[in-house]
């Protein structure tokens, strides 16, 4: 029951007014705790948000081009040419993009939605924490023609997380069972995605610590290890040097417009320096710094 349906009911019984806005107060905080009604998935979005158990469409994802990607030329060769393997129906491997901050790993994978949307693919975006729910994913793809690529970023668990093992599960499970409706692309800053502590790479010995008690340490370091190697694909991406980053910069701006001088070289340099990183990210960063000062002191 809506708000004004109870409004109407309530005076049609001469019900006393400060009574009417106690429980109307009471009806709208009750509304606002309560999850969304369930809606039929909009499938003419070319993006979603996997949240409370439902597809959230994003219909205007923001566009990232291919071309724009510099300095990464043989992981955007390796996961275009995956990606069509998918889209064309032939065998592709789900794959973990991994390493340095900054280097490219989720542009490479939201630029693919830019470059082949036309051709059928979409991407779902899903957190970490909602890695258990890919089953009830497949439920919900069930005999669409589109292709999906199922995207979590700055996938990484601590040594007490235990949801790694949906992930296990499901990427061994239905999700390479002959299914080709959809494929994963993870990113994260670890390879391995668990944490490894230096008393695993040491020679074994007895000690009365509890955690340290493992009748069988060499499993347990490989059961750590395993679920990065249920991704068929690892791509590594590396900390640019100075040249690269500049490169970058000078690239953006040049789509915007502006000219690349050694005043903006140094500019850009100091601001390397004051993020503590040169990396694609800090560049695509600095360039809308100077590229929005600039034309802001032209209004």
């Amino acid at each position: 029951m809506c708000t004004f349906d109870f409004l109407a009911i309530t005076m049609q019984l001469h019900i006393p007014d400060a009574l009417i806005n106690t429980l109307s107060d009471v009806l709208k905080r009750l509304q606002q705790s309560l999850p969304e009604l369930r809606k039929d998935t909009d499938f003419s979005a070319p993006a979603y948000h996997w949240k409370n158990k439902q597809l959230i469409p994003i219909y205007n994802p923001k566009a990232i081009y291919l071309d724009d990607l510099k300095g990464i030329e043989r992981q955007k060769e390796k996961i275009i040419q995956n990606t069509l393997q998918f889209l064309h129906g032939l065998p592709a491997n789900d794959i973990l993009l991994t390493g340095s901050r900054g280097t490219g790993k989720s542009s490479i994978v939201r630029s693919l939605l830019h470059s082949y949307q036309s051709q059928g693919l979409r991407l779902i975006e899903i957190e970490r924490n909602d890695l258990c729910d890919l089953h009830l994913i497949e439920k919900l793809l069930v005999g669409r023609p589109e292709k999906y690529i199922i995207y979590c970023d700055d996938l990484a668990f601590n040594a007490e997380d235990e949801n790694y093992r949906s992930l296990k599960s499901a990427l061994d499970g239905s999700l390479q069972s002959g299914n080709n409706q959809f494929i994963v692309y993870a990113t994260s800053n670890r390879r391995h995605l668990l944490p490894e502590f230096m008393h695993e790479n040491t020679p074994v010995t007895r000690v009365d610590v509890p955690q340290y008690n493992e009748l069988h340490p060499q499993e347990a370091i490989e059961e750590k290890i395993s679920l990065s190697d249920r991704f068929g694909l690892w791509l590594s991406f590396y900390p640019m040097d100075q040249n690269l980053y500049l490169e970058i910069v000078e690239h953006y701006l040049q789509k915007s417009g502006l000219e690349y001088n050694e005043h903006v070289r140094a500019e850009a340099l100091r601001w390397s320096q004051s993020r503590g990183q040169r990396s694609g990210r800090a560049a695509y960063q600095f360039s809308k710094h100077w590229a929005g000062m600039q034309q802001l002191s032209q209004l």
